[in-house]
């Protein structure tokens, strides 16, 4: 059967119309799609290293103001090194070290460190979690009294120091020993009793850091769940066993915090005793009563001019605060697991 060879015509929708040409396709410009591929890369790089781009400062800074003065003081700690010549310095070993543990001012320093740390601290962070838990609360004014709180952290050292010196001067000019006057107590002499000194310094340390401390509890209790409250009160909890038994265990990381990093702060404590023995002298009074530890690092570098002995004291202070950081991580580790 013969087959039928004709082609058959393309379909173009009308019968006997022409059919329709193509557009055609554009070729591609070389020159723009290297542009192309130069912008695809240059956002490739740019995602990629921006981020580190934008830490650097940090950690530039860090090395030069950080970590090298930390490995150069641990050096100079090794040596006997004088401020005058601080580029002679002599190997001594552990021995600046182990002249510390025989020095009883050390051991002065150390135990004023301690008493005035927790003098201050434990005062401190209680009346810190008491006025965050008044502003927790509805107030009249509440923005006007955050601020207020945290006015004494703004004002510098030197001028609430110099004010609180005038405030426990041993005559009666000051308004300490005037107020016990008019209830028929003599006047104290703050800056030469051992625990009155130690008070007084105490006191500049809670009227500054209260208020920084409360706002730090007061943004801790916002994120706790009003839920735990309404269930609280529901179930017949006033507020002050609401405050205990629902504030407080959920603030218990936050309570860490703060003491660790006021721990920290009194650990390094400098300024508050400094300024408020009398002609700003690095003994800490007369009978060293006040002496912090960077009073006597201060006095052993700058008075004494021995770099290698204030060194040894930086260190001994940097591994102080380790102890205080590993034990705050013990601490969060079981709070943690306790949880």
């Amino acid at each position: 059967m013969p087959s039928d060879t004709r082609a058959a015509a393309p379909s173009t929708g009308e019968e006997g119309a022409a059919p329709r040409a193509r557009p055609a396709t554009p070729l591609a410009d070389p020159a723009a799609e290297r542009r192309r591929a130069r912008r695809s890369r240059r956002y490739r790089r740019d995602v990629k290293w921006s981020p580190y781009a934008l830490v650097a400062p940090f950690f530039l800074f860090f090395l030069a103001f950080g970590l090298f003065p930390l490995l150069y003081t641990g050096w100079a700690s090794l040596h006997r090194v004088e401020l005058g010549t601080p580029t002679d310095m002599e190997w001594v070993g552990l021995r600046n070290f182990s002249r510390l543990l025989e020095d009883d001012f050390f051991w002065n320093a150390l135990r004023n460190t301690f008493t005035i740390g927790v003098i201050s601290t434990v005062p401190q962070l209680l009346m810190a979690l008491g006025l965050a838990h008044l502003l927790h609360y509805r107030l009249r004014g509440s923005m006007f009294f955050r601020v207020a709180i945290l006015t004494p952290y703004a004002t510098s050292v030197a001028a609430a120091t110099l004010v609180f010196v005038l405030m426990f001067s041993r005559t009666d000019h000051g308004m300490i020993n005037w107020g016990l006057g008019l209830v028929g107590v003599d006047a104290v002499d703050w800056q030469n009793g051992d625990w009155t000194a130690q008070f007084a310094v105490s006191a500049i340390v809670i009227w500054r850091w209260t208020g920084y401390n409360a706002l730090i509890y007061l943004a801790a209790m916002q994120a706790i769940p009003k839920d735990l409250y309404e269930s609280a009160a529901l179930d017949g909890a006033s507020r002050w066993q609401q405050f205990r038994h629902v504030t407080v265990p959920s603030l218990r990381p936050t309570i860490l915090f703060t003491c660790v990093v006021s721990t920290i702060g009194a650990t390094q404590l400098f300024g508050e005793p400094l300024l408020f023995s009398q002609g700003a002298s690095p003994t800490g009074g007369s009978d060293h009563q006040f002496q912090t530890l960077g009073l006597y690092l201060y006095e052993q570098g700058w008075f004494n001019q021995h770099l290698g002995r204030a060194s040894a004291i930086a260190w001994t202070m940097f591994l102080i605060l380790v102890l205080i950081g590993l034990l705050n991580w013990a601490i969060s580790r079981w709070i943690r697991r306790d949880a």
